[in-house]
């Protein structure tokens, strides 16, 4: 009987460890998978961010509907985005001049990323901070307004009597969304 063993077996009878090599792979196997997962967690947030946006639009676009119908006339702005004026007229009861009855048409929260909001700029999308939402009005009461059709800086009339769009760069493709579709 032989009574003494190796150092190689006993090395390998003592307790078992990771070696560097095994550990190394397993950190290269993360590694890929959180690669492929990146992708796919980006794009869902940017749809989040493309659906809240279009519900901004929307409501934008409903707030200023509602403030007609409240008051018989469109907002008075000069602009043709959403600037802090129109965002004071729509958003809070303490403009007498442009809204009398103090009624407050839309909800509106600081800007945040990914959210969107309000800020100095007026209302951003949730794309970015200096992101305004652009409007078009019927002023004229034609029931016609020129938008873009793309964002590539094409435009059309459509019948319609307010509309509400942002285009925001999200990769490096910029994308329309209004609130007319």
């Amino acid at each position: 009987m032989n009574f003494h063993k190796s150092a190689a077996a006993r090395s390998r009878t003592g307790a078992s460890a990771f070696t560097l090599i095994e550990l190394l792979v397993v950190i290269a196997i993360i590694a890929v998978l959180m690669g492929l997962l990146f992708p796919a967690a980006q794009s869902a947030i940017n749809t989040a961010k493309k659906t809240t946006a279009k519900n901004q639009a929307v409501q934008i676009a409903t707030a200023i509907t509602a403030y007609e119908a409240e008051y018989g006339r469109l907002p008075a702005i000069s602009e043709t985005n959403v600037s802090t004026a129109l965002v004071t007229m729509l958003c809070t009861s303490n403009d007498a001049i442009n809204n009398p009855r103090g009624i407050i048409f839309l909800e509106a929260n600081a800007w945040k990323n990914g959210k969107g909001g309000t800020n100095s700029q007026g209302f951003c999308d949730p794309f970015s901070a200096t992101g305004v939402y652009s409007v078009a009005l019927d002023t004229n009461y034609a029931n016609q307004i020129t938008v873009p059709t793309n964002a590539s800086g094409g435009s059309s009339a459509i019948t319609k009597h307010v509309g509400v769009w942002t285009t925001p760069r999200i990769g490096s493709t910029n994308v329309l969304i209004n609130s007319w579709d």
